[in-house]
């Protein structure tokens, strides 16, 4: 495992608020912290909404990290949008930061809503205005002119559109179908239709260094909506799954500072639950709270702390309650016991990723 530098982000001074079908790739590791710095130099009409990657040295890469990577590059060199998908808490969006972050441009961020239209992404009218012309040159004669111009406001897409800015769509199917409609030209054509109002030939051509990463999560999750094809059909998919268990535990260890053992018991104990249920959660994000908390206080993982015990059942014990079924009522006692068959070796969880398995039961 090696250490590298991926993307926190900055925030814009005056902003506001592989081949398509391929089989799973692991996860990209869960970002650190977000350093907010203002960007500067660029007039106020290309920062609305704009993020500046970062280098971040808490960010953990893996030969699998960087494979992908390097992937999803090759793709946007060629002119590709990219699309990572995979069930939450697989680090998709950190990818897609630790992705744009190689690109060296600004980044505009956006993220998916159910109350979104065509306007909240690409602009509208945001008012008129209007000029009187008074003319009394003649004193009998009294000459009036008035003009109205419709005042057009700007939208994060055109703006990353106008100006070559790397768009990051986050979970990009929370928003209608239909208020996505704008991106099918804007990656096919190179295009971008504006309303009425919104320039004067109605469309925009998009910047040649326009670059978009999308981020979606699976259909069966609630509020998402179902993409069309037509827009999937222009983007290159690339599924994104759990890390192995060893990548976890570098991963693990190194987010928490807690000792590499520890790390493993707890992961080893994650995966577990995923084979005993749903088969994607917990995520590593659980595997690192417990490990955080676990290090802010100084505890090991042992099945006889008081702490420990709590924690662990405060964080896995609603996948171990839905795994084992609800008639069974498990507690902190058989949580603990799949612990300490963990660290004596009695059950173990594969090295790689497992179909669900619900026949599991923990240790009496």
């Amino acid at each position: 495992m090696s250490t590298a530098n991926s993307a926190s982000i900055s925030v814009a001074h005056g902003s506001s608020a592989d081949d398509a079908g391929s089989a799973a790739h692991p996860a990209a590791p869960l970002a650190d912290s977000l350093r907010i710095e203002p960007l500067t130099g660029l007039p106020a009409r290309q920062t609305f909404g704009t993020l500046v990657p970062q280098p971040s040295p808490s960010f953990v890469v893996t030969p699998a990290v960087e494979a992908i990577t390097q992937r999803a590059l090759g793709y946007l060199d060629c002119g590709y949008a990219v699309h990572l998908a995979g069930p939450a808490g697989t680090g998709k969006t950190t990818l897609a930061f630790h992705v744009a972050a190689q690109l060296g441009r600004p980044v505009t961020l956006i993220h998916g809503n159910d109350e979104f239209g065509a306007s909240d992404l690409v602009g509208k009218e945001g008012g008129y205005r209007k000029s009187t012309l008074v003319d009394n040159y003649v004193r009998s004669v009294l000459k009036t002119e008035e003009s109205v111009q419709v005042h057009w406001q700007d939208n994060r897409l055109t703006t990353a559109c106008e100006h070559g800015h790397t768009l990051i769509y986050d979970e990009f199917n929370r928003s209608r179908p239909e208020a996505n409609n704008a991106l099918l030209s804007i990656l096919e054509e190179g295009l971008l239709n504006l309303p009425k109002g919104g320039g004067a030939d109605n469309y925009l051509r998009v910047h040649d260094n326009f670059r978009a990463i999308f981020t979606s999560n699976p259909e069966e999750y609630a509020g998402v909506h179902k993409t069309q094809d037509a827009l999937l059909d222009r983007m290159v998919t690339i599924q994104i799954d759990h890390y192995d268990q060893s990548t976890e535990t570098d991963i693990t260890s190194s987010k928490s500072n807690l000792p590499a053992e520890d790390s493993r018991v707890i992961v080893e104990l994650a995966n577990l639950l995923r084979e005993m249920g749903s088969g994607h959660r917990p995520t590593i994000r659980a595997c690192i709270a417990l490990a955080r908390v676990l290090s802010h206080r100084g505890v090991a993982v042992n099945v006889d702390d008081p702490f420990f015990k709590a924690a662990a059942w405060d964080i896995f014990g609603a996948q171990l309650r839905d795994a084992m079924g609800h008639n069974t009522r498990p507690g902190p006692d058989d949580l603990m016991g799949i612990v300490r068959d963990i660290q004596t070796g009695r059950i173990s969880a594969a090295a790689s990723p497992a179909k669900p398995r619900k026949s599991m039961r923990p240790a009496a």
